[in-house]
Order: structure tokens, then sequence, then C-alpha cells
């Protein structure tokens, strides 16, 4: 069971992760968006869309940092457990809460706004059912066992262990003493991950950048088309607007 959980199951989605990335692209450049619903309703999001999205990004950092930097590093350069601990739990537990009333703003504003909600599809129910999950495994392991717990140093396994997947040598013995939960969090993340090619996380890796050098599209009006005998040609002004 533990190579079927720790080393089948990360691979396959995995490869599930890249293929289906590869599939959409190719095959889905159209719906490759966030499908928006912005347009439907605005109030709520302008509070939930900045939670979720702070959130989410605290998470992914901290996650990055504590998977892929080991623990040797760390006390290399003068930092030591304890405050490491410190910072890793009190900046999880800030970014989760984010994350997590983001998420319920979302979802209370996608099933009470009636627009909304007939513009959800089955993959967007199945995509916040599958965050949901995580963020409340994600929460239990950092607040349930790290804070009001005995504490998991995760850095001296499951870390190990995440980044041996990626050197082709996982050994699936180093996740067999970790907390449930944690166990259930790693495979639910690969899973996650499974499922991301095939909805609207896509956008995540179509970042707007060109934006930022791109040149501007000169909109420029004519006193012929004034809606008004009143308008003048003094009235119409050139405008520069970014595309």
């Amino acid at each position: 069971m533990n190579t079927l959980a720790f080393v089948v199951v990360p691979y396959l989605c995995l490869a599930v992760f890249v293929v289906g990335h590869v599939w959409r692209w190719r095959h889905d450049q159209m719906g490759w968006t966030t499908h928006t619903s912005q347009l439907l309703e605005g109030r709520l999001l302008r509070l939930a869309s900045p939670l979720f999205h702070l959130g989410a990004l605290g998470v992914v950092g901290g996650h990055v940092i504590g998977l892929l930097i080991p623990a040797s590093w760390t006390h290399a350069v003068g930092i030591s457990e304890h405050a490491y601990h410190v910072v890793a739990v009190g900046g999880g537990t800030v970014s989760g809460l984010m994350l997590a009333a983001g998420f319920v703003l979302l979802v209370i504003r996608r099933r009470m706004t009636p627009k909304v909600f007939r513009a959800t599809t089955r993959t967007d129910k199945l995509l916040y059912a599958a965050m949901g999950w995580m963020i409340l495994l994600g929460m239990t392991a950092t607040v349930g066992v790290n804070i009001f717990g005995e504490g998991y140093d995760y850095r001296e396994e499951l870390a190990v262990w995440f980044r041996q997947i990626f050197w082709l040598q996982p050994e699936s013995h180093l996740m067999a003493d970790a907390p449930l939960v944690y166990q259930a969090h790693a495979v639910s993340g690969f899973l996650f991950m499974a499922l991301w090619p095939f909805t609207r996380l896509v956008h995540v890796w179509s970042a707007p950048l060109a934006y930022l050098w791109r040149p501007y599209v000169v909109y420029r009006g004519r006193p012929g088309n004034a809606p008004t005998a009143s308008r003048t040609p003094s009235d119409v002004r050139d405008s520069a607007l970014p595309r």
C-alpha cells in the first residue's frame, strides 16, 4: 500500500499533469481561460478574490520553501529550527485562513447568485470539492497537528520523500510513520495535480506579461460622428489606451 500510495500514484498523477496540459493546449485553446463570472456579480468577488489569491500565493510559497529547501540549508544560514517552525506555522496559518475565507466566500457567491450558479459546470463543482478537501487537510495539518497537537517535523521525512520523487528514487517507507492527515494531504495533492489540466486552473500558466511592453492602441474621435449637433471638433480629444 505504501508503494502504491507514495510511489505509483505520484508518478501517474505527474504524467497526467504534463500530458493533460499538452492535450488541453493542442485541443482546447479557446477554453484555456478563467471563465470569469465577474460581469455576473462583482460586489462579493471584490472581497473574495483577493483573499483567495493572496492566500493561495502564500500557501504555495510555503509549500515550495518547506518541501524543496532542505533543513541543512536553513541551518547553514543561521536559521534555527525553532525560528523556522514559528515562521512556517505562523505564515502557514495566516495564509491558510485567508485562502479558506476567500474560498468560502467564492462558494457562497457561486451558490447564492443565480446567474453565477447557472454558469457553473460539473468540472467547476468537482474542482471546488477537491480544493475544499485540500484546504481542510492543510489547515488540519498546520493548526490541528502543529499548534494544538504534538507537532510533526515534515522536513525530516515528508519533504525528503517529495524531493526523491523528482530524483526517481522515492523511499515510500519515509511516509509510513507520518501522521495520517499528512499522508492524505500528500496523496490528495498529487491527485489534485492530475485534475488541474482539465479545469480553469490552467489560466495560472497564462500570465499576461506581454502587456508590460506591448505598444499602445490609439483611438481617435471624428467630429462627423458626434452624436449631437452641439458637439464641436474641439470637444473631441485623442486618447491613448493600452490594448
